[in-house]
């Protein structure tokens, strides 16, 4: 079949297309599939934990939303800690902390019904700095709001709330003035500079994340709502065996992604729910040299039974994944907005470079999203360099859409075109414009329908 045959074919006015030279099924000798996913999710085991309790209220904690629980809670959780583990609880009430909860081994920090935790808008509250990544790049930065550090056995669970009262008055104002410190801090793992010498602070402009587990392994968050974060809601980087479970992330601010693991293996994110001001799950794996340095990819990442409201993408894969990422599969979930922007995304460029390979998305049902629903970017932001992405193996199928600006709009390299791409069994209708495919090669369709006619190949 010559170049313009299949041009008719696909129906989809494509422009400056990469000729699909050849058909293959998504995947290679050793790729994970979804036969894989029972052997990934048995790895992935929730922490438990002693039955006992240390409530902060032993410790002169006051309801009050004036009173500083920080002594109180930093107290429960020492005390917990050395007592071999349990729950420290958070009864219901409202209430104050003025920095940071740095959370130990063994420690499961249970916010009861009703409960409110409001965080301190001061930045010097978040002091002293520790070892985090902001954006992809190690640093000595302020403490996300919880955080914790080479523990093991840690859990956040519980039906109330963590408020971190981000706005527009206080943290959201950051994203404006933090570009010359951000450029720096990338220049840093650009050379190198030992880590501990990156040091920033309350004067950087490098806003905490809300939840960040360090080097952990054995985490869950369960349950809980976060409402308007400074930056990223939920962070873990560089951890193993992780669960966050019928988790609501709300807010609008800048950044405000969901829910991000970063150079994590074996995640497991179900039954969540993503109202958010930018992506609402983020896979990623580091960013630049730095994250070339690091070395570690995100892989066996598995989301099922999410709902994704307002954000920039549903499932994204980037754009910081310098490290790799491999073996993701999403299925059952839910998204719908006209502020969502797409439902499947992966986004790098050559300057970050990084590897997306075995990406499995399924049986997902799209109401409404603004631009594409399934984008390729490889000319993300307006960086370039000699590390050329490489993405390959993805495989859609059984998804539906009721309005989208596009189908599909994939924008990969001549040099190193987007692979082995299958989409079957899928159905869009409201497609308001032709798909745009720049940069690959293999792509199948199999009995995919745009706006009532057949595209196959």
């Amino acid at each position: 079949m010559h170049f313009p045959t299949r041009l008719r074919l696909l129906g989809l006015a494509l422009f400056s297309v990469l000729a699909v030279t050849r058909l293959s099924a998504a995947g290679a000798p050793g790729a994970l599939t979804w036969d894989d996913v029972p052997a990934i999710l048995a790895r992935i085991v929730a922490p438990t934990f002693p039955d006992r309790d240390f409530s902060i209220t032993d410790y002169g904690a006051v309801a009050d939303n004036q009173t500083d629980i920080k002594p109180a809670l930093d107290a429960a959780i020492a005390v917990c800690h050395d007592a071999g583990g349990g729950r420290v609880l958070v009864p219901t009430g409202d209430w104050f902390i003025a920095g940071p909860i740095h959370l130990r081994s063994n420690v499961n920090l249970h916010l009861a019904a009703g409960a409110t935790v409001n965080f301190s808008t001061n930045p010097s509250d978040y002091l002293p700095v520790v070892r985090t990544r902001f954006e992809g790049t190690e640093v000595m930065n302020l403490s996300p709001l919880i955080y914790a550090f080479e523990q093991e056995n840690i859990a956040i669970t519980g039906s109330g709330t963590f408020h971190g009262r981000a706005s527009r008055d206080n943290w959201w104002t950051w994203s404006r003035e933090a570009r010359p410190h951000i450029q720096n801090a990338r220049q840093q793992g650009e050379d190198n500079v030992p880590v501990e010498e990156r040091v920033y602070g309350a004067e950087s402009g490098l806003r905490p994340v809300f939840v960040q587990p360090y080097r952990c392994t054995n985490v869950l968050i369960e349950g809980v709502t976060f409402r308007d974060s400074p930056m990223w809601f939920l962070n873990p980087v560089l951890c193993t065996n992780v669960t966050v479970r019928n988790v609501s992330t709300i807010g609008h601010g800048p950044n405000n992604d969901g829910c991000n693991p970063d150079s994590s293996r074996d995640v497991l994110i179900e039954g969540c729910l993503f109202d958010t001001g930018d992506d609402c799950i983020a896979i990623k794996s580091g960013r630049d040299a730095d994250g070339r340095r690091v070395g570690v990819p995100s892989e066996n990442i598995i989301i099922r039974n999410c709902e994704m409201r307002d954000g920039h993408g549903g499932v994204v894969i980037g754009s910081e994944m310098s490290g790799d990422v491999r073996n993701v599969f999403a299925e059952d979930c839910r998204m719908d907005s006209p502020n969502l922007e797409r439902a499947l995304r992966i986004k790098s460029n050559s300057f970050r470079g990084g590897v997306v390979e075995n990406v499995h998305f399924r049986n997902v049902e799209v109401g409404e999203v603004s631009d594409a629903v399934f984008r390729i970017n490889l000319f993300y932001w307006s960086e370039r360099g000699p590390h050329l992405p490489t993405v390959r193996h993805v495989t859609v199928e059984n998804v539906t859409s009721q309005k989208s600006r596009r189908a599909f709009h994939f924008h990969g390299l001549d040099e190193l075109p987007i692979s082995d791409v299958t989409v079957r069994n899928c159905t869009f209708n409201g497609v308001a414009e032709p798909s745009l495919l720049t940069g690959i090669e293999n792509l199948a369709l199999r009995n995919v329908i745009i706006n009532g006619e057949p595209k196959q190949n």
